[in-house]
């Protein structure tokens, strides 16, 4: 990668990483009431992990970094959410629902904090575009 990209890819990589985490966001606030889902399970929240891209060239005083990925899609560990509703068609012998461990509030700080850092690598994506315009100007 040339060094002229090199912010440009950086910035791209975080778009591409803070989309999966919207993603996965919205795939939870979707199924936070789901109480039977694949195997009569209720939906496990998921979380998204990120690793950052290291550049090939390492020197161990000046370790540059190349951007981020996503490393996996794991399930939280958070305990399900139990209510007592007899009624409900999954509430188990003691009248008790388990419910996906979802918080909504929760996931709606990190959609957020997802979309500010989104539209960050925006900016800094553009800045990094407009410094490459300049710069092919100055040699016109």
């Amino acid at each position: 990668m040339s060094d002229m990209f090199a912010g440009m890819d950086i910035s791209a990589s975080g778009l591409s990483a803070e989309r999966a985490r919207m993603n996965v966001i919205s795939n939870n606030l979707a199924n936070a009431n789901t109480t039977h889902g694949p195997g009569g399970k209720p939906f496990i929240r998921k979380m998204v992990v990120f690793r950052e891209i290291l550049s090939d060239a390492v020197d161990e005083d000046n370790i540059t970094g190349n951007g981020v990925e996503v490393m996996d899609i794991v399930d939280s560990k958070e305990p399900l959410r139990k209510i007592f509703d007899p009624s409900h068609p999954d509430a188990d012998e003691n009248g008790m629902v388990a419910y996906p461990n979802v918080n909504p509030v929760e996931e709606m700080v990190d959609i957020i904090t997802a979309s500010r850092a989104y539209e960050a690598n925006i900016a800094a994506f553009n800045a990094a575009k407009a410094m490459a315009n300049k710069a092919l100007e100055l040699g016109q």
